[in-house]
């Protein structure tokens, strides 16, 4: 595995320090990098190599073939300088990228006659050349093209780079790339990017990202590279604005991840004479499948705690047991299990944040297996012997999660307080596991409708957006739900749902694409509960909600046909609705408490699979109305 020192921040020292702490084999020197660096090319390489780290590809080397002769004469000249860094350096592949001079002459035979005097040069060095094609060359555009030049040059110095983004971002036909020889290629770079209509430059330059955080068909790329025999590294080439401002060692880890969560969607390597390439390829552990949400955890204190439990209260759910050696209550009603935690630390007073989740894992073990080998952080846990051992990792926002069997054996560690809820925790009989259950319910308390826990939104920071949502689709095995962005109140707002297979755990992600200055009484990366109820009127009785204006509903009137029956329910209820072709949905939400976290209840009709946030701006406004009229009384 390896990394372009163009992916990361800082210094030169500081991006070969990340890479190596992440667990890269090389890396590719990206000249710029070099240039800037205080070190001389002797000292790099005692670095590199001190490092355990080796320099496989040094780039780029720009406007050589199809020059004109007077021209040529100094791309020899400079090639030459550039050979004698390389053997200082100790690199072995230089990478020559498609010209973009505005005098390159359009002939492929000039072209790959230049660039096979250039691998003669480098064959006396016993060095090589990776021509690539950059998606905006002046004539060479393409992998075919690229390909056709280094076929007629026909040197044994001279073979194709190919970089997935300047393949995918001109086209999605790439199944030939399995059908040439694979001792030609010399070399493979990998980026990722969302689907974006705009100049392909521009494209490359500010957006790329890590394998699988993007749009492009990153793992059917890879594999027809690895089919056609190819036999090197598999490198990150990565342009990304955030991830040049970002601490360089969480974002090669980020990479890391990137590149192990992709060697899980290949092929496993052929049963005889694998390739290096495919040598990296270790068995990625299978996700288990995910029966649901387990239980959330809110961190509160003394004055968001008495609130909460007010709110669950009114809600219909019972405070059913404490916990043994923590200050930490288990509330629950239906499937939907709280904890409040009074012990957990705060960075702000008065503030009540999601600090864990846990999820029901078929193999909890191999759940926690997968998250190590994709570089999740372990988090230690102080329990006592007989308390239950669950494994927790840490998300990339910092939030806690747990993996847990669904037969909730974790809730022995509660002592029972003698409330009761509207169900046992065992339909057969009142035990668990054969056990005779001291928490069995014996008489249902009245309830608020709350069945299960829907979902859960976290704000994710802007530079870890892109991070979260690789997270939790390689760590959990999630796919993407639905995606979108929209104007709200307080700048563009960039949504990304996350589910299981069974939709029994879903995630949405969200974050500001910019956010300056707190002129409103801001909530900082909000955080929300999402409950399920199967009656909104009784849940919206027991509570107050955030009030919705009027416009909103004269709007809804006049873009939707809804029964007269159901308009008016809304209406009076004051509840958002949406629908998609399999049913519709009925949100409604609590005041922010203390200063991120709300609880949204929602109904879903039929077989709805959104997450109404077509209705986040009004939301996110009336909470804004809510907390200013709170803070100037």
């Amino acid at each position: 595995m390896s990394i372009a020192t163009v992916c990361l921040s800082g210094t030169l020292d500081d991006r070969l320090d990340a890479a190596a702490a992440a667990g890269f084999d090389a890396v590719e020197i990206f000249e710029n990098d070099l240039i800037a660096s205080s070190s001389s090319p002797e000292e790099i390489r005692r670095r590199v190599a001190g490092l355990g780290l080796t320099i496989d590809l040094y780039q780029p080397f720009r406007d050589a073939e199809a020059a004109p002769p007077a021209r040529f004469a100094a791309v020899e000249r400079r090639f030459r300088a550039k050979l004698d860094l390389m053997e200082r350096l100790g690199a072995g592949t230089v990478l020559i990228c498609s010209s973009v001079a505005p005098d390159t002459i359009d002939d492929d035979q000039l072209a790959a006659a230049q660039l096979r005097r250039l691998a003669e040069l480098a064959a006396e060095r016993g060095m090589r050349i990776a021509y690539e094609a950059l998606a905006w060359g002046r004539f060479v555009s393409t992998w075919q093209h690229s390909w056709e030049i280094v076929r007629r040059a026909a040197h044994p110095a001279l073979g194709l780079c190919l970089d997935s983004f300047h393949v995918l971002s001109r086209t999605d036909e790439y199944d030939q790339i399995a059908h040439l020889p694979g001792d030609r290629i010399f070399f493979l770079q990998l980026a990722d990017a969302p689907r974006l209509d705009m100049d392909v430059l521009q494209w490359s330059r500010h957006h790329r990202l890590f394998p699988l955080q993007g749009r492009l068909d990153l793992p059917g790329f890879t594999r027809a590279v690895l089919t056609a025999g190819y036999a090197g590294p598999l490198s990150l080439e990565v342009f990304n604005d955030v991830f040049r401002q970002a601490d360089p060692h969480r974002t090669a880890v980020d990479a890391r991840r990137s590149l192990t969560a992709l060697a899980g969607t290949l092929p496993p390597p052929p049963s005889q004479a694998p390739t290096p390439a495919h040598k990296t390829l270790g068995g990625l552990t299978p996700a288990p499948e995910l029966d649901g949400i387990a239980f959330v955890e809110l961190g509160v204190d003394a004055a968001t705690g008495p609130e909460l439990e007010n709110l669950l209260r009114a809600l219909g759910f019972a405070h059913t047991g404490q916990h043994r050696s923590k200050a930490v209550q288990l509330w629950e009603q239906g499937s939907a299990r709280i904890l409040l935690n009074s012990g957990a630390p705060r960075a702000v007073e008065g503030e009540a944040a999601i600090r864990a989740f846990a999820l029901e894992s078929t193999d909890p073990a191999a759940s926690a297996k997968r998250a190590a080998e994709l570089l999740a952080r372990p988090l230690p846990r102080r329990r006592r012997q007989s308390e239950a051992d669950l494994t927790a990792v840490a998300a990339p926002d910092g939030t806690e999660m747990f993996f847990c069997r669904s037969d909730h054996g974790w809730m022995d560690d509660f002592l029972p307080t003698g409330e009761t809820t509207r169900a046992p925790l065992d339909p057969a009989a009142g035990t668990t596991n054969g056990r005779a259950d001291e928490r069995t319910r014996v008489a249902p308390a009245p309830g608020a409708g709350i069945t299960a826990i829907d979902h859960l939104s976290l704000a994710q920071p802007f530079d870890r957006y892109d991070e979260a949502a690789l997270f939790y689709r390689s760590v959990l095995g999630m796919t993407d739900d639905e995606a979108g962005e929209f104007a709200a109140p307080f700048g563009l707002v960039r949504t990304l749902a996350i589910r299981n297979a069974n939709r029994r755990v879903r995630l949405a992600l969200s974050v500001p694409l910019l956010r300056r200055g707190d002129w409103a009484p801001a909530v900082p990366h909000p955080q929300s509960l999402t409950l399920l109820t199967d009656d909104l009127a009784r849940t919206a009785a027991a509570i107050d909600t955030v009030p919705i204006p009027g416009n909103y509903y004269d709007d809804l009137d006049a873009r939707t046909d809804l029964p007269p029956d159901l308009r008016e329910s809304v209406r009076k209820l004051g509840a958002l609705y949406d629908e998609d072709d399999h049913g519709r949905y009925l949100q409604l939400f609590t005041p922010v408490l203390g200063h991120r976290v709300f609880i949204e209840i929602v109904q879903r009709i039929g077989d709805y699979r959104g997450y109404g946030f077509a209705n986040d701006p009004v939301r996110m406004a009336a909470h804004r109305a809510q907390r200013l009229e709170t803070t100037s009384g």
